[in-house]
């Protein structure tokens, strides 16, 4: 295997390489994504000049080593330290709950990662629109096996892909997002938003407030969208998942033993702002989430089967 470019770094804190990245994966079969038991991480990217593939050691003697290949070899490097959280400042966070609290001392290195990246946090997230993960990840990794592209160099041997181009996405005929189990609803947010992708693109240079106007003029992307693309993409500390099924029931079991709705967690969070998404992020990270006993969302059954 040729090798690729390197860019050796350095953080000022001792950064938990895998649990940072692992904020960008999309479910356990994602094939932009690959973990090796070494800690060794594999993503592919499609950068605003070109594909690539990048590899990131896990932290040894204090130094993440990178190394990457393709037409955005440098641009992946060059936004390493990003990826893995070096622009994302706690110091204005206060826990304020004895529970928080706890987890902040025992994750004390855990950081915000931002890809840089909106389409690439973007299309993923509508997919995952009220469905199940099951039946999101799987949708998801449909498309991208049937019109993306292998990863370049060693991505090809890993069986890493890269995300489709705007131009594929708006030419997916109607009948192939249904094979894909992808509904008419999201498959027309989808090409919406590849329409009108170097604009999306262009929102990484604003604040999280405008990104967030902006995102949500568009037809099918609501708050919860936003906030998985704002917290992927931008790194945004505020950036909360209202109308996910399981998060508000889960910030409100571990901080008060009651689920909570929607509502309840808007009012409970209302003291953090503008850092709100650091508390269910950290509840995340601790694995802190109601027992799982209860029934739960079924995958659709109108959609039609592959055979």
């Amino acid at each position: 295997m040729a090798g690729g470019q390197v860019r050796v770094w350095r953080p000022d804190w001792p950064c938990p390489v895998v649990s940072v990245l692992h904020q960008q994966r999309h479910g356990g079969s994602d094939p932009t994504f690959r973990l090796e038991e070494s800690g060794r991480v594999w993503l592919g990217r499609r950068t605003p000049v070109g594909t690539a593939t990048l590899a990131i050691d896990p932290l040894r003697h204090g130094e993440v080593r990178a190394e990457a290949w393709g037409e955005g070899a440098d641009w992946a490097l060059e936004h390493v330290p990003a990826l893995l959280g070096a622009h994302d400042d706690w110091s204005g966070f206060e826990p304020r709950h004895p529970v928080l609290h706890e987890i902040r001392r025992r994750y004390a290195h855990v950081r915000l990662g931002r890809s840089g990246l909106v389409m690439e946090a973007l299309v993923p997230a509508i997919i995952e629109q009220k469905v199940t993960g099951q039946e999101a990840f799987a949708g998801f990794r449909r498309l991208v096996h049937r019109y993306g592209e292998r990863a370049p160099g060693p991505g090809v041997e890993r069986r890493l892909w890269v995300q489709p181009t705007p131009e594929a996405l708006r030419t997916v005929p109607s009948w192939e997002w249904l094979r894909m189990h992808i509904d008419p609803a999201r498959s027309r947010t989808v090409v919406t938003v590849a329409r009108v992708a170097d604009s999306l693109e262009r929102t990484i240079a604003l604040s999280h407030e405008e990104a967030d106007r902006r995102l949500r003029t568009l037809p099918g992307v609501g708050v919860w969208t936003s906030a998985e693309v704002r917290q992927k993409a931008f790194g945004d500390p505020d950036a909360v998942s209202f109308g996910d099924y399981h998060v508000a029931k889960d910030v409100g079991w571990a901080l008060t033993g009651t689920p909570f709705d929607d509502a309840e967690m808007e009012a409970f969070l209302e003291p953090w702002r503008p850092q709100r998404g650091r508390v269910p992020h950290l509840l995340a990270v601790a694995r802190l989430h109601r027992p799982r006993h209860g029934a739960r969302m079924a995958p659709r059954t109108h959609l039609p089967v592959k055979r």
